[in-house]
């Protein structure tokens, strides 16, 4: 597999570098005992890709009906999208609360994006952002290469998501195939596969 290398806890596949934490870690999301409160925790919005911008955008019409009140005025006031880190980085904007203004709550309480409501609807052919696809992975690009670097992000609130994970055995990145086959493609997540398969005889002695 000439794919395959590892290296200071880090794993290539294709144009990305991924840490071994996103094969070896367990992850799979309890909402009923985290209420989905990644959407209000935090001090900046959802990572957004140029390209969601613009989408957000075109898209926003279709997406505001599910959305709360608050949220569609903090819209009005800042626009779709906002920026952090000195204007380097793009994320949705925030209620004044820390809460994102695409959050909405369903009948239970339980934190839900307006977004991807809107989605399951059929209202809008936009899911969600990939970073929020993606969580608890996050990406960021290479200064220095064409590689992205792939991160398990550890965040205390999701320690029942961990728990939960652990007891079902699923890997952080069968969690979150559907995204990263979304990001990458398919031929990406099908050598993601071989490489933790790989990974996991090596592991075993096999």
């Amino acid at each position: 597999m000439d794919y395959l290398r590892k290296n200071s806890a880090m794993i290539i596949v294709q144009n990305v570098l991924l840490s071994d934490d996103i094969i070896e870690e367990h992850f799979l999301c309890n909402l009923t005992a985290c209420k989905g409160c990644c959407c209000w925790e935090g001090d900046f919005g959802a990572g957004l890709e140029e390209e969601e911008i613009g989408i957000l955008k075109a898209e926003y019409d279709n997406i505001a009906p599910y959305l709360t009140e608050a949220g569609r005025i903090a819209v009005k006031e800042k626009g779709v999208y906002d920026c952090f880190n000195d204007e380097q980085d793009y994320g949705t904007p925030l209620l004044k609360n820390g809460a994102c203004v695409y959050l909405t709550f369903d009948e239970r309480g339980i934190g839900k994006c307006g977004i991807e409501a809107a989605y399951n609807d059929g209202a809008t052919t936009f899911k969600k952002p990939i970073s929020c696809h993606l969580y608890p992975i996050r990406i960021k690009r290479s200064a220095n290469s064409d590689y992205d670097i792939m991160n398990y992000d550890r965040w205390d609130i999701c320690s029942a998501a961990c728990t939960l994970g652990r007891e079902k055995q699923l890997p952080i990145y069968r969690f979150v195939k559907e995204a990263l086959i979304r990001k990458y493609g398919e031929d990406f997540y099908e050598e993601l596969e071989a490489v933790a398969e790989a990974l996991n005889n090596q592991g075993t002695g096999d």
